[in-house]
Order: C-alpha cells, then structure tokens, then sequence
C-alpha cells in the first residue's frame, strides 16, 4: 500500500511542477499597447522591464512592419540583410532560452533609423528561494536589504534566525498582470509539497 502512496505522490508532483513552472515565465508585448510600430521609442521600454531566460518578447504589427533579429553590429548598422532569423507574421512570439544580449530591428527600409530597434538584456532565470539547514553557527547580522524604487529590478532581501543558515530570496518584480509571482508560486508549491509528504507519511 506505501508503494501506491508513493507513486501517486510522485505523480501529484510532476502534475504539480508542470503547472507552476510556467507561473515564473513572462511574456512581454513589445510596445505594450503600442506594439511594434513606428514612433515607438523601444530604449526606453527596455529599461523598464528586466528579462530573463524562460521570458519571451511578443512582437505584434502590422504588414509593413517585420521582426528581424539581427547581430550587434547589424543593429548599429540597421542592417537585416545578415539576419539570424526574420519574421512577417504580424504576431511573432520569441522566446528568451538563454543569458545575453539579444537584437531585433524592422527590416523594413528606414523603419530602423527612425526607431523601430530593440535591444533586450537576458539575465539568467530568476532565483528561487533555498531551502534553510540547519546550523550550529550564530545568526547573522545582516540587515534586510532596502526595497528598490524600480519595479523592473529584483529586489534581495535576507531573513536569518538562530536555527537556520540565512537565506537570500529575490523577488522578480514585472508590473505584468496575470500569473503568480514567484513568491506566490513558490508559496503553493511548498504547501504541494508538504500535502504530498504527509500523505507519503500517511
């Protein structure tokens, strides 16, 4: 009977690990309700937001308008003649697979020069929080980290107690709607886990 509790657990995790992973993963409209057009200025977008690998950019336009990732050197040039990959399909959804800068530019003849370029800074997936162990050591006397101003930045924070080695938690802020965050995420994905123990036990 322990062996069919245990299997059923094991599945109930997976399930779960399934659905919440995706909660982590944000995709960003470029342009938000501008999309990707003309007039747009995409610096300054960018710098409101912070990406990581898991995220991915959601191109929305019109058929003049194209999508056309291109290299550093393209992208100062306003080149897509070199281009990495090219799109058309007025709803393009790229996904952010790993850490480093990535480039996009409208192909389309001038669009570039006069705007329609975007350069996005892919740091690693978010942080999770460690689980605590236990420690003969003294707590530490670090002091809580100020929260930033910038909701586009991650935000450290330490909680140390006698019993526990301390911890760094970082909170992924997006001013996104819809999904949980991350603490909300990790949150049920620890009251998951200890359903799933106790029923292990049980």
């Amino acid at each position: 009977m322990a062996g069919v509790h245990g299997l059923a657990a094991a599945g109930l995790v997976v399930l779960l690990l399934a659905a919440v992973a995706p909660a982590f993963a944000v995709d960003y409209t470029v342009g938000d309700t501008s999309g990707w057009s003309s007039g747009v200025d995409y610096v300054t977008w960018a710098k409101s937001k912070t990406f990581s690998v898991g995220d991915s950019l959601v191109f929305q336009y019109s058929m003049m308008h194209t999508v056309a990732e291109v290299s550093s050197a393209d992208y100062s040039a306003c080149s897509a003649s070199n281009s990495i990959q090219s799109y058309s399909d007025q709803n393009t959804k790229i996904a952010l697979t790993k850490p480093g800068t990535r480039y996009f530019i409208c192909g389309t003849s001038g669009h570039c020069s006069g705007g329609m370029k975007l350069a996005v800074m892919v740091s690693a997936a978010a942080a999770t929080t460690p689980t605590p162990t236990a420690s003969s050591s003294p707590p530490s006397t670090a002091t809580p980290a100020t929260p930033s101003s910038d909701p586009g930045m991650d935000t450290p924070s330490s909680t140390p107690d006698a019993t526990t080695t301390p911890t760094t938690t970082t909170t992924k802020s997006t001013g996104s709607t819809g999904g949980a965050s991350g603490s909300e995420a990790r949150s049920v994905m620890g009251l998951l886990v200890g359903a799933v123990g106790l029923a292990m036990m049980g």
